[in-house]
Order: structure tokens, then C-alpha cells, then sequence
């Protein structure tokens, strides 16, 4: 499945490419969220304070649409969905792993300077 959110051409690296399917504020959260499970929309929003359901659909839409997460909906009633990461998208939340660390290690050294 192809994304509205392309890298141009021109500017085509792999890092833009992999940034293209995390862009914005909570793209990230949920990756690392869905990592260890299945997880249903009003448990994502509960774990992500200041997370709209709106701005949740959205994202969990663009990213099933980019092949990082699958949407399940179990024939139940009241109906159960459920969000999945896609075997690509275990891959993208490992390679985010190195970054992650980066990142926290940055933290504690500004943790330091203060």
C-alpha cells in the first residue's frame, strides 16, 4: 500500500523514508505502546495523556495504511477493535531501539547539567 506521505524523489534517503512514517506528535508513543501487545483504542488514549480520539484514529489510520499496524475487529458485540504492529512495523520499533537510547542518554546528561 502506497502513503499520501511519500518522500519527493529528489529527496529520497532512508532516513527521510523511515521519518516519513513516524512524523508527528504521537506516531512514536504508539509504536512503542503496541510493541509489547495488542491494544485496544480507548487503552491507547488512556496511556497517552492530551491524546485526542480523533488525533488516535488519524494516526492508527496512517499508520495501517504505511504497513505498520494492523487493525483487527473481533465479531463481538459490543464490537472489540484491536491494534497490532505488522511485522514491518516490529522491524521499524527495533531499528528505533538505538535512536531510543540516543535519546535517553541525552536526557540524563541535561538531567546532569541543571
Amino acid at each position: 500500500m502506497t502513503s499520501k506521505r511519500t518522500v519527493p524523489q529528489q529527496q529520497s534517503c532512508g532516513v527521510n523514508a523511515a521519518l516519513a512514517v513516524i512524523d508527528g506528535k504521537w506516531k512514536s508513543s504508539l509504536l512503542w505502546l503496541l510493541e509489547s501487545g495488542p491494544r485496544r483504542p480507548g487503552e491507547l488514549r488512556r496511556r497517552l495523556p492530551g491524546l485526542t480520539e480523533k488525533v488516535l484514529t488519524q494516526a492508527l489510520r496512517e499508520m495501517t495504511e504505511d504497513g505498520l499496524v494492523h487493525r483487527e475487529v473481533h465479531d463481538v458485540l459490543p464490537p472489540k477493535t484491536e491494534y497490532v504492529l505488522t511485522a514491518a512495523g516490529r522491524e521499524l520499533a527495533e531499528a528505533l531501539t538505538p535512536l531510543s537510547t540516543w535519546g535517553h542518554r541525552r536526557l540524563d546528561r541535561l538531567a546532569e547539567a541543571r
